[in-house]
C-alpha cells in the first residue's frame, strides 16, 4: 500500500488480490502524499497483441498528446489508431496530487506498463498518484467490472472490531455521498472525489473515495457501492485497506495519507 509495504499478488487473470506488509516507518514516509508507490498492473490478454514498432509508436503518440494537455483537472482521455487497431486511453490522477506530480506519475506509469505488458492492446497500471488505462475497446463512461484488486494492512485493529468496521463503512458511505454531490461542478479537481476523517477516541480514521471523471455521478455511486460491498471480505478489522478498479477506488488508514 505504500513504499513500506511488500505486496503478494494471488494468481488470477482478471481479479487480483494483494496483501500489504507494514513496516515501522510507514506513517512518516507516506503521510501527506510523499510517495508515488506502484500498486498493480494488468496485461489484458483478452484484447490480444499488436506486435511491432508501428503500434507502440501510435500508443506513444496518444499518450504524449494527452500528457501535453492541461492536467490540472486531474483527468484526460484520448484516442488514436494504428491502421485497423483502435487505441483508447484514460489518465486519472488522485485529486490531491498536484499537476506536476500527476504528470510525473503518468510518465512513470507509461514507461513501466510498456515494459510489463509489451505489445498488449489492453493494459492497466495503478500508482498511488495515478491510473493509466489503455485499451482497444471504447469504454468511456462505463464501469469496469472485470479488473479489481484489493490491498490491506496485515495488522489488526485493537479493541472492538465490529465497531471499527461499522465506523469505517459509515465514513466511506458518507464520503461517497459527498463525492457524487459535486456533479454540478464537473471541472473541479475534486469532482467525484472526497476525503475525510472520523474520531475513534484517542485516534482517528482517515479515508478517501474516488471515481474516474468520465463516469456520471450515478455510475460513480454504483461503482463505489459495488467495491464497498467487498469491504468485509477484503479488510475485516484491518488497520488499513483499499479496493481498486479502473473506474473507482476507496482507501482507509489510521494515519493521514492525502492532502486536504
Amino acid at each position: 500500500m505504500s513504499s513500506s509495504f511488500v505486496s503478494k499478488p494471488l494468481v488470477s487473470v482478471y481479479v487480483l488480490a494483494m496483501v500489504a506488509m507494514q513496516l515501522p516507518f510507514m506513517q512518516s514516509v507516506l503521510s501527506l502524499n510523499q510517495t508515488n508507490e506502484y500498486l498493480n498492473h494488468i496485461c489484458i490478454k483478452g484484447e490480444g497483441t499488436a506486435k511491432g514498432s508501428s503500434y507502440e509508436g501510435s500508443v506513444r503518440r496518444v499518450i504524449d498528446h494527452m500528457s501535453t494537455t492541461d492536467l490540472d483537472y486531474g483527468f484526460v482521455n484520448g484516442a488514436g489508431s494504428d491502421g485497423p487497431t483502435k487505441i483508447y486511453a484514460k489518465i486519472q490522477c488522485r485529486a490531491d496530487a498536484s499537476e506536476s506530480k500527476c504528470r510525473t506519475c503518468v510518465a512513470t506509469a507509461f514507461s513501466e506498463i510498456r515494459r510489463k505488458c509489451p505489445n498488449h492492446k489492453g493494459r492497466i497500471i495503478w500508482y498511488d498518484n495515478c491510473l493509466l488505462d489503455i485499451s482497444s475497446i471504447y469504454t468511456l463512461g462505463e464501469i469496469d467490472y472485470r479488473h479489481i484488486f484489493n490491498m490491506y494492512n496485515t495488522k489488526d485493529v485493537s479493541g472492538n472490531t465490529m465497531m471499527f468496521n461499522k465506523k469505517t463503512r459509515a465514513l466511506l458511505y458518507a464520503l461517497k455521498e459527498k463525492a457524487i454531490s459535486k456533479k454540478e461542478l464537473p471541472y473541479r479537481r475534486d469532482y467525484l472525489y472526497s476525503a475525510g476523517e472520523e474520531s475513534l477516541g484517542t485516534t482517528k480514521l482517515y479515508a478517501m473515495v474516488q471515481c474516474t471523471k468520465d463516469l456520471t455521478a450515478k455510475n460513480c455511486s454504483v461503482c463505489l457501492d459495488w467495491i464497498m460491498a467487498k469491504l468485509p471480505k477484503c479488510c475485516n478489522g484491518k488497520q488499513g485497506g483499499r479496493v481498486l478498479t479502473p473506474s473507482c477506488n476507496f482507501r482507509y488508514e489510521l494515519y493521514p495519507f492525502v492532502k486536504t
